[in-house]
């Protein structure tokens, strides 16, 4: 069975210089060194030129090769729980020494050669357990202040909730109110229609019968004009002169009997 000092050995071969932690995606340099990709991406990039963390080995080219052999190993060691990052202590990626500062003005951690760099002169540091005491203390006031005003804002959130059910309720009783309201009144107006309807009819039945009776005179009277039409006709159309004086008489009671026609007609149309 292998040593503690033996895992230990081949697990430190399965952590990125980087990290600290398994390798994830596991590249291999030109010179030979392994860094995670996304770990030597970040330093390069921040760096603004391409060279090894470890060795400090310039490249022209940024060519990345694949370490199958270590990616096996990480998932190996990972699978069997053989190394925790939190077991070591936070290095420098740039200088990777231990991070023991934190800076007040920046708002990060450093390491004493970050510290002591033209980048930072004059700024506020102090080491990180105090700096981790002194966070915490804000947080907490920041939390205690921020349930604070969770509970105002929940208690807020309770009333706009009644508020919004008391609203809809209202809105329920007056939808129902005016839906009572307006069947009644369609009922009224129903009524109302019924019974105006009603009078037009009786009302048009009247006249109606009024024109008609009117009408059935004034035919009777037309019937009485035609037939002493056709008789004074016949009258004229007689040949015999002594035939025809002899019915003189009949022929003047026959134009009264238009006067009294037309006066008839007189009648009738007023």
């Amino acid at each position: 069975m292998a040593s503690k000092d033996q895992v230990a050995s081949w697990t430190e071969e399965a952590v990125c210089p980087i990290c600290l932690d398994f390798f994830t995606d596991p590249v291999i340099l030109e010179c030979g060194h392994n860094f995670c990709r996304s770990c030597i991406t970040r330093f390069w990039d921040r760096a603004e030129r391409n060279s090894c963390p470890e060795c400090g080995k310039a490249f022209e080219d940024r060519i990345l090769r694949v370490s199958w052999a270590l990616a096996r190993l990480a998932d190996k060691a990972r699978n069997h729980n053989l190394y925790r990052k939190e077991e070591r202590k936070p290095h420098c990626e740039e200088h990777q020494e231990e991070l023991k500062l934190f800076c007040e003005t920046d708002k990060k951690l450093l390491c004493v050669i970050c510290a002591a760099a033209l980048e930072h002169k004059s700024h506020s540091f102090m080491v990180i357990e105090e700096a981790v005491e002194i966070h915490k203390n804000q947080v907490k006031s920041s939390l205690e202040s921020l349930a604070k005003k969770e509970s105002e804002i929940q208690l807020m959130e309770q009333q706009q909730k009644l508020n919004i059910s008391g609203v809809l309720e209202e809105s329920r009783n007056l939808k129902s109110h005016f839906k009572a309201w307006f069947v009644k009144l369609h009922q009224i107006l129903s009524e109302k229609e019924n019974r105006l309807l009603g009078d037009l009819q009786e009302e048009n039945n009247k006249i109606e019968n009024e024109m008609k009776t009117k009408l059935t005179e004034i035919q009777n009277n037309l019937n009485d004009v035609q037939r002493e039409l056709v008789e004074l006709q016949e009258r004229m159309d007689q040949k015999d002169g002594v035939l025809f004086l002899k019915v003189r008489r009949n022929i003047t009671g026959s134009f009264k009997g238009k006067r009294t026609v037309a006066k008839r007609w007189d009648v009738v149309l007023k």
